[in-house]
């Protein structure tokens, strides 16, 4: 194994899937709040307005908000070098264009900063992890309003100034490449169209979402900029979801079809970010279908000066092409794709991949040649705890041993990898279908899918594996 001395090795949370405390110390509502709960076969569904007596998951979530103290303490036990965590905006900004800060809000950081220093752990700071404040969708439709470009660059200096000695890493805007895809644009741009019913298959306006997620571009430029003159030691990264796709026969149709995807849903966010310039391709893409990208003065210098120090991304699975028609599809995180035959697959239909991790890597690294961060990655699963009271998940640790070494193989390759932060390390609220059934974490959580149980926390088997997987710097993986 070849990890360096250096690497950061921990794990991740988003505020909106463990903090909980929806409306306490004058947070306001994000978007996730109006988020019901769903299951596998459930869709979950998005309610204007917050009705009494339905079930809300974020609104408790894991209650991180009022545990931070005992599991940073479990993080550090486990000897976490670095903690993935974001910022609530609505918690800061509670309507997200207010005059000032919630300075209740920006004290319950501050101890929880001061929480990961008392430990020894770094933390990695994501700004915008799907939880813009509602107040913006209502009054200017998210980011499909210019305005919301500075309200965003307030909200990020805001607290890079507050926590410039605290903070090192920052990470703009979580899995920024969701937008390319119409059911994306209400987590990442803030945008509900008053016709939409079902916000998975949103009424969705092809000129108006590209012309927002323009703004989302400007939005995270310009905060690379500011936050550099707060402190140039800052280190300041793009996040997306890499979708790794295959083709899944050698026909060349097949080919160019990956070639397509590859370059809409990866590479296009992914050279905004890096490069600062709109690639070829997708200007093509525009032209095809009408879109006429609307640059206001200075957007351009904004977009090449307020290029990322390192690239992140999540990975859990990947999926094939395919332009035959009747070909079995699969689950998957943002879209499914069609059945690879030589992958399993998650009970969620994740199919399983570790291999495809080493490619992902090679591939990015070749493309962008800056340093590269897997922030997202693991195994949902179902865990169950024994007679004995243990719960011993080993699919998880066969899991993420094997992810873990291909990350060692990658950087044998010769790819820069600065760190991995292991998906959801304490149980919290999914994302996709808002249930707590679907587990990732080294610490379980005692809550099921309608909010019951004592929160109390638990390490599962895999908390000592991970353990010495740090301990021995990746060298002992057994």
């Amino acid at each position: 194994m070849v990890f360096s001395d250096k690497f950061l090795w921990g794990g991740a949370v988003a505020a909106n899937q463990c903090e909980g405390a929806w409306d306490v110390d004058g947070k306001g509502p994000s978007i996730c709040d109006h988020l019901r709960g769903g299951s596998l076969t459930k869709k979950r569904s998005f309610d204007r307005k917050i009705l009494e007596g339905e079930y809300y998951p974020s609104h408790e979530a894991v209650d991180f908000y009022h545990r931070y103290e005992e599991d940073i303490a479990l993080f550090a036990e486990m000897g976490f070098k670095v903690f993935r965590l974001s910022i609530a905006w609505s918690r800061i900004f509670p309507n997200g264009d207010d005059q000032e800060p919630n300075e209740a809000g920006l004290e319950f950081y501050d101890k929880v900063f001061d929480e990961c220093i008392k430990h020894g752990i770094e933390p990695l700071v994501t700004l915008s992890h799907f939880e813009i404040p509602y107040a913006l969708v209502e009054k200017y439709n998210g980011f499909s309003d210019r305005r919301v470009v500075d309200f965003f660059v307030n909200y990020a200096t805001t607290v890079m100034t507050r926590y410039k000695d605290k903070v090192k890493y920052w990470l703009t805007f979580n899995e920024i490449n969701f937008a390319t895809l119409p059911f994306g644009a209400l987590n990442v741009l803030g945008m509900l169209n008053e016709d939409t019913v079902d916000t998975h298959d949103p009424v969705d306006n092809l000129q108006e979402r590209y012309q927002a997620l323009h703004h989302v571009f400007v939005a995270s430029a310009k905060t690379v900029i500011e936050g550099h003159k707060i402190n140039p030691e800052f280190e300041i990264g793009c996040m997306l979801a890499h979708m790794t796709f295959y083709p899944l026969n050698p026909k060349p149709t097949d080919m160019m079809l990956v070639q397509h995807w590859d370059n809409h849903m990866n590479n296009f966010c992914g050279d905004i970010h890096v490069k600062g310039e709109y690639p070829y391709f997708i200007k093509n893409y525009f032209a095809e279908n009408d879109v006429e990208i609307k640059f206001e003065e200075n957007d351009q210098e904004i977009l090449s000066a307020g290029t990322v120090d390192f690239y992140s991304f999540s990975y859990y699975s990947t999926n094939c092409a395919s332009t035959d028609q009747g070909t079995e599809l699969t689950a998957g995180n943002l879209m499914g794709g069609v059945r690879n035959p030589y992958l399993e697959a998650s009970d969620w239909g994740w199919q399983i991949d570790p291999i495809g991790l080493r490619y992902t890597l090679n591939k990015l690294y070749d493309r962008y040649q800056i340093p590269l961060m897997v922030v997202e990655n693991g195994l949902g699963a179902v865990d169950e705890i024994n007679e004995d009271g243990n719960i011993i998940d080993d699919y998880r640790i066969d899991y993420l041993r094997e992810h873990v070494v291909t990350m060692s193989d990658a950087i044998d390759d010769g790819v820069e990898l600065m760190g991995y932060t292991m998906w959801g390390c304490i149980d919290l609220i999914s994302a996709g279908t808002g249930e707590m059934k679907k587990r990732y974490g080294f610490i379980y959580v005692d809550k099921d899918n309608d909010g019951n149980g004592t929160l109390d926390r638990k390490k599962k088997k895999s908390f000592d594996w991970y353990k010495k997987v740090i301990a021995t710097n990746g060298q002992d993986l057994a």
